[in-house]
């Protein structure tokens, strides 16, 4: 353990999680968190009772507002960033299925999405030209959209840096397309009333964006100068004794039987949980690493390990000044 590289910080080696990995090559992870309100200058977070997994991410918030009277306020679930130029190059994952309760009850969310490139908001011109600022799979649906406007309207795109011309054989001779270079920028959220001096209770769940690969760069001596590698080791706090269950998995395998050893990334954005009007009250994360067999590392302290896959950190009156990271080594055959 190196004290003081973080204001919080653990390491938990064991034998961890499962769940197969994304791609023959690394997927990246994407970032997502908790809900933002737009006021917080009268609201305060009670509790935060956080668990995450591969699988699932929930949060359940108690809020209470401390005025004399009902505040309304827009409650927002940011959604991480696409960049349709680096998505053309490398495969991302994204959260899904994402729902929210407030005192049990459903709460049905608006969604805003923007189109920008750089400071610059494109999002009315696109609409106007009736192309979707997102979609499930960008690189088919609004490229054909893209693909079906007059040629002077093409131009005007590629002229704002917003679109890209691609030539591709069709087999039919050389065709060419056009592929979205903007940022998407989505927001889901509702209005919510605060009642005064009641406490309310909001529940969020969904599937993260989780990151991947079937062989794990720590899984490979010969990498772990490597810059790629320095970084992982630093973003998920991996201590030498992590690195040295990971070379005793290895050792199982034999020359025709190697033991592939993937992993799973997995981030959560924490920090907006200090921007609240008092520290966050009381403060719980569990992590669940999927199979017992599994080795997980995360940055962090004061631990407390529930079962064979999870553990438990605890926090009171608590402001985050760092976002969570969890990595999960996933041995198989």
């Amino acid at each position: 353990m190196r004290p003081g590289r973080f204001s919080w910080i653990l390491v938990v080696v064991a034998s961890a999680l499962g769940a197969p990995a994304l791609a023959n090559d690394s997927v990246a992870e994407s970032a997502a968190g908790g809900l933002v309100l737009t006021q917080t200058d009268d609201i305060d977070m009670l509790s935060e009772d956080l668990f995450v997994s591969a699988e699932r991410v929930s949060v359940r918030y108690v809020f209470r507002n401390q005025r004399p009277a009902d505040v309304r306020v827009t409650v927002a679930f940011p959604m991480p960033d696409r960049n349709f130029a680096e998505l053309r190059e490398s495969d991302s994952a994204f959260p899904v299925d994402f729902s929210t309760r407030v005192d049990g009850r459903p709460v049905e969310m608006q969604v805003e999405r923007r189109a920008l490139l750089g400071d610059i908001d494109h999002s009315a011109l696109l609409a106007s030209l009736g192309i979707p600022i997102a979609a499930e799979n960008p690189f088919i649906a609004v490229a054909e959209a893209l693909d079906a406007l007059a040629p002077d309207q093409q131009q005007r795109l590629a002229g704002l840096g917003l679109v890209e011309a691609v030539e591709y054989d069709s087999g039919q001779g050389m065709r060419r397309h056009f592929e979205p270079l903007w940022t998407t920028r989505e927001t889901w959220h509702w209005e919510q009333v605060f009642p005064a001096g009641r406490d309310l209770v909001v529940e969020h769940l969904y599937t993260p964006g989780v990151g991947g690969s079937v062989g794990s760069i720590l899984a490979y001596p010969e990498l772990r100068s490597d810059a790629a590698t320095r970084q992982m080791i630093d973003d998920y706090c991996v201590e030498p004794s992590f690195i040295a269950a990971v070379d005793r998995l290895a050792a199982r395998g034999t020359e025709e039987r190697p033991v592939l050893i993937g992993d799973q990334r997995i981030r959560y954005i924490l920090t907006t949980g200090g921007n609240w009007r008092s520290p966050i009250g009381d403060f719980r994360l569990v992590v669940d690493k999927g199979r017992p067999e599994n080795l997980i590392s995360f940055c962090g302290s004061g631990l407390t390990r529930l079962s064979p896959t999870q553990f438990e950190m605890r926090r009171r009156n608590w402001r985050p000044d760092r976002d969570l990271a969890v990595l999960i080594l996933t041995p198989g055959e």
